[in-house]
């Protein structure tokens, strides 16, 4: 699908928020509202579900931000022209041939096929943290794309939305839930694919998500080992691989080491933009870790900074 790119030059630019009442498009309005050289487009309440009032918003707007469930998210992407320019943030778009995923550090030409791109699907929140640690991998051989990956992610509440917001904060909510939560058992995660296929393994990883006791920021850990590995490296070199590989980027930074305390904490994180990556383990049995708050890099600030490309304004602007 080819789709013909259409960039307002004023200074100001219109951005529609379509489903701007949930968790991410909340955020997102919290990150562009001081903004000066944003205008953003609102819709009336009665008219929030109206398709044909949120297609003539998108078409009017620079870029419209999707904040919906996926059918709703694939019912107004279908209905507008192709030079509408969409940011999805839901999973419906994020292994679609026709859009481009939006993590600008994926693979050096990303970032321009992002600024070109039409439509932009937004990466989930524990892919953004996968890919991070092991697209490196796989890319400088470390790791064969055969490889039996493995992945645990303890996360903040917010990233279940309205609903789990509401039960973890509810005065009256079940004990249980002060203790972390496994969940995803059946193994099959919505971010699965992404993580794929973003990452370029032939096989979905086993994948452990716990949601936590606190609001947002999570940590993604990957255990590797040294003799599944392709080409061996121990916890120093790991650091040095991640560190060229992300070099030049502005919201990824590589530790030279982790907390003393010996505990890498995902409510750290909380109302940041960037991702850290640290390496730990030994020799043996190598841990790459990343910690990032699900509501920024791994939701709406990822939003914003691909909102930024697309439009041409400063990467990192409202994020740093």
């Amino acid at each position: 699908m080819a789709f013909q790119s259409r960039i307002t030059r004023n200074k100001v630019y219109k951005v529609f928020i379509d489903g701007a009442h949930g968790t991410t498009g909340l955020k997102i309005h919290e990150y562009l509202d001081p903004r000066e050289d944003i205008e953003i487009l609102t819709l009336p309440e009665e008219r929030r579900k109206d398709l044909g009032a949120r297609v003539r918003r998108a078409e009017e707007a620079d870029v419209s931000i999707l904040c919906l469930p996926d059918d709703a998210a694939r019912e107004l992407a279908d209905a507008v022209p192709g030079d509408v320019r969409l940011i999805d943030t839901s999973t419906a778009h994020r292994v679609d041939p026709d859009w481009v995923y939006g993590m600008a550090e994926l693979a050096p030409d990303q970032r321009k096929r992002i600024k070109k791109a039409n439509r932009v699907a937004n990466p989930g929140c524990h892919a953004t943290g996968f890919i991070a640690l092991v697209k490196p991998l796989v890319a400088a051989g470390v790791c064969d794309p055969k490889y039996p990956f493995t992945s645990f992610c303890v996360t903040g509440y917010s990233g279940g939305g309205k609903k789990m917001i509401a039960r973890h904060q509810s005065q009256d909510r079940p004990d249980y839930l002060k203790s972390p939560g496994q969940y995803g058992l059946p193994q099959k995660h919505k971010h699965l694919a992404e993580m794929m296929k973003m990452t370029g393994i032939a096989f979905a990883p086993s994948f452990e998500p716990i949601v936590g006791d606190f609001y947002s920021g999570m940590v993604m850990s990957v255990p590797l080992r040294r003799e599944l590995m392709s080409r061996v490296l121990g916890p120093g070199e790991l650091r040095d691989l991640y560190a060229e590989y992300y070099k030049d980027e502005a919201l990824i930074s590589v530790n030279s080491g982790w907390p003393e305390d010996g505990f890498i904490h995902g409510s750290v994180a909380e109302g940041k933009n960037n991702l850290e990556i640290f390496v730990a383990g030994n020799e043996d049995r190598p841990l790459v870790i990343s910690r990032f708050d699900n509501l920024g890099k791994g939701a709406s600030g990822a939003a914003v900074q691909n909102m930024n490309l697309m439009l041409g304004i400063e990467e990192t602007k409202g994020l740093i």
